[in-house]
């Protein structure tokens, strides 16, 4: 896509824009969209315990090492704080965090220092600028826990690990900022995401194994679902959140709007990736949400927003670009 042709260039072309968690999955598509569009764009990353914490080694967004600044650091230290303000940015996007769900198991502690600490850093840092445009939040669908219907926004929360606790507690720090100190902060609630560069969860999982020929193992009967999101569309989000008007002092869930069975996942990828591989059943996962499925039409009404890529395109998509990774 030509920069101009996107349609948020006029709004992110020449912004000063702050991206934690930026070498990750998804902060990785975004920065991608940000310089492209000609954004002046920051890089929050993990600092390496390796090289020191004010040394950094990018994996996804190595590329763009020439047209970016680069801030190593932990989220989750108050020096975050001041490394943010000194950088001035004029819109935060923050997706730091950990976001492995079994990691809460074992390391509850780390996991809601990054997620929760993480948050509130961020957000007094925006509060001591004051002159931040827009603070953007990432959520999770994790907070809401297991629903028989399609997930709303004003539907109970109920989340059943230790990482979706930890999430649901900075999204409402983040809405508490926003209703207190009337912050312009907008708070994103993407439901499964998944795609290039994904190393961990379901899909990735599932298309590593299966070209390599290795069995495909599901966690109990296979029957829990999940709303699939494609990348491209969960990166539509995040821009339309950073710079919709209506997204200020609001919490909007992005998702397709139909979920999935784990196990029909497994038998796509396996049709998909022309695997011999053999699908095994283990027990059952640790606090396993049943079913995940969003309710997405808050971000219709608001911002004329839909998912666009289904999940058989999205899976091949994704399937063909791990191919080429191992050429």
């Amino acid at each position: 896509m030509d920069k101009k042709e996107d349609k948020f260039y006029d709004f992110y072309n020449g912004k000063r824009v702050l991206v934690t968690g930026a070498d990750g999955f998804m902060g990785s598509h975004l920065v991608d969209r940000l310089v492209n569009m000609g954004a002046k764009v920051t890089a929050y990353v993990r600092g390496s315990s390796v090289t020191g914490t004010n040394r950094f080694e990018l994996k996804n967004i190595r590329h763009h090492i020439d047209n970016i600044k680069i801030i190593a650091g932990d989220i989750s230290s108050p020096d975050s704080k001041n490394l943010i303000v000194s950088n001035n940015p004029e819109i935060i996007f923050h997706l730091a965090a950990e976001a492995y769900v079994p990691k809460s198991f074992n390391q509850p502690l780390e996991v809601i220092d990054a997620n929760v600490y993480g948050t509130l850093n961020v957000l007094e840092a925006s509060r001591s600028m004051g002159n931040v445009l827009r603070t953007v939040c990432t959520s999770s669908s994790e907070i809401y826990g297991t629903h028989d219907e399609p997930i709303k926004e004003s539907d109970i929360m109920n989340p059943t690990s230790p990482y979706g606790a930890s999430k649901l507690a900075a999204d409402r720090f983040a809405w508490s900022w926003w209703n207190t100190y009337k912050i312009p902060i907008a708070i994103v609630r993407p439901f499964n995401t998944y795609g290039p560069r994904h190393t961990y969860d379901v899909v990735p999982f599932f298309i590593n194994k299966a070209l390599n020929g290795e069995a495909l193992t599901i966690h109990g009967d296979g029957t829990q679902t999940r709303d699939l999101m494609y990348v491209e569309d969960t990166i539509n989000a995040f821009l339309i959140m950073g710079s919709h008007n209506d997204a200020i002092g609001k919490a909007v869930n992005f998702g397709t709007g139909k979920d999935i069975m784990i196990k029909d996942v497994a038998q796509k990828i396996k049709l998909y990736s022309n695997s011999n591989c053999e699908i095994v059943h283990i027990a059952p996962r640790t606090s396993e949400v049943k079913r995940l499925c969003c309710d997405p039409s808050l971000a219709k009404s608001l911002f004329g927003w839909s998912a666009t890529i289904s999940i058989d395109e999205g899976l091949k998509r994704n399937i063909e670009w791990v191919k080429a990774q191992r050429k």
